[in-house]
């Protein structure tokens, strides 16, 4: 790193104008002066380049989320039938799922997912239920939230190209001109 003299060490000597229209000459100093007297005094005070902490709870996430409506399918990893897809509003990002369900799995439980994307893109994964929370109303309503296991990179990029899809759609219909 490299560390420029100290500032103090030069000497600003105010300006002195000499008008005929002045009546007696003016001892401020210059612009320039005054702006090398700024920089000489919060120059040394700038915080230096330390790596950023460690991230908030709030901003430990690692992929963007975005609520769209999708038809889904939670069902418990062992369960071989075909299940039926629902039209649900989904939290969704590259790294898991939140949903409001009518049924309740365990804690830690593996659940097939099947979501049916735009342009009848169907995504299977697995799912890792992290919690469950009731919600009072409507009765027997729960709040699901899970993460995404055994997931193939190329899964998980399809993903994630259409979650940006459903980012700029929103930011299109909301946003723009």
């Amino acid at each position: 790193m490299i560390v420029p003299p100290r500032v103090e060490s030069i000497a600003v000597r105010p300006a002195i104008h000499h008008s005929r229209n002045s009546p007696s000459p003016s001892k401020e100093p210059t612009r320039v002066a005054f702006l090398f007297m700024l920089f000489a005094i919060l120059f040394p005070t700038m915080p230096s380049d330390t790596p950023a902490s460690q991230p908030s709870p709030k901003d430990r996430r690692e992929f963007y989320r975005i609520t769209v409506t999708l038809p889904i399918c939670l069902q418990p990893e062992s369960d071989t039938a075909e299940g039926t897809l629902i039209q649900r509003s989904v939290n969704i990002s590259g790294g898991g799922i939140g949903v409001t369900l009518n049924q309740v799995f365990a804690v830690n439980e593996i659940l097939s997912c099947v979501l049916l994307l735009p342009d009848e893109v169907l995504f299977k994964s697995y799912l890792e239920v992290l919690r469950v929370a009731p919600i009072i109303y409507p009765s027997n309503t729960y709040r699901l939230h899970g993460r995404f296991v055994r997931m193939t990179n190329q899964d998980r990029e399809l993903l994630i190209r259409h979650i940006m899809q459903f980012q700029r759609e929103h930011l299109n219909k909301h946003y723009s001109a």
